[in-house]
């Protein structure tokens, strides 16, 4: 584990950061960042990638990672800036607004596999992140339940397009709803799939 090396460095609040909803066409890009109390807890054990984990273990571990956290952060970029300024930018620059919306400068960054330009704290880009990293992986889970709640409460809002089930994904039946009841405000319109529907 990354955090084992870096605490025997004598480096003390880790914060990892990671996103959810690169993917989806609808609804927006949520990047969270956490400093855990010890990433070497055994409260800890069952915290990985968000994806490997069910949507209720997810959920259950949301409060766990909350509860053993020093500080953590969530953030939303809107389809509005993914439009305008791309996804990819997007993402560098909500991770770098995830850190520093953190209650403690964090000593040392990891991020899940883009590094960050022009962060003065000290930071690594970690490969396959939310698998190696623990708080990379607690980031994930706090991104992932946070942005799914979001497509949860807007699938109430708009029934007619399954959002609480494929949570913007582009799926067949997620096309056949746009083809059927148009598009969205929530659609992201830069997105080649959306693009061709217009």
């Amino acid at each position: 584990m990354i955090e084992q090396t870096l605490l025997k460095a004598g480096i003390k609040n880790i914060a990892g950061v990671d996103e959810a909803g690169r993917g989806p066409c609808a609804g927006p890009l949520v990047l969270a960042s956490v400093i855990l109390k010890d990433p070497l807890s055994k409260l800890l054990i069952d915290v990985k990638d968000s994806k490997e984990l069910s949507e209720s273990k997810r959920e259950e571990l949301f409060d766990v990672v909350i509860k053993n956290s020093i500080t953590y952060s969530i953030i939303e970029v809107s389809v509005e800036e993914i439009d305008s300024i791309g996804l990819h930018k997007c993402n560098i620059e909500g991770m770098r607004r995830a850190i520093n919306a953190l209650e403690i400068t964090p000593d040392y960054v990891l991020t899940d596999g883009y590094p960050i330009p022009g962060l003065t704290t000290p930071n690594l880009a970690v490969w396959k992140g939310d698998q190696v990293a623990i708080s990379i992986s607690a980031a994930s889970i706090l991104a992932k339940v946070y942005r799914d709640r979001i497509m949860i409460k807007l699938d109430k809002e708009f029934p007619n397009y399954g959002l609480a089930n494929h949570k913007g994904y582009i799926t067949a039946s997620h096309t056949a709803a746009i083809k059927e009841f148009g598009l969205l405000a929530i659609h992201r319109k830069s997105f080649a799939n959306i693009a061709a529907l217009l």
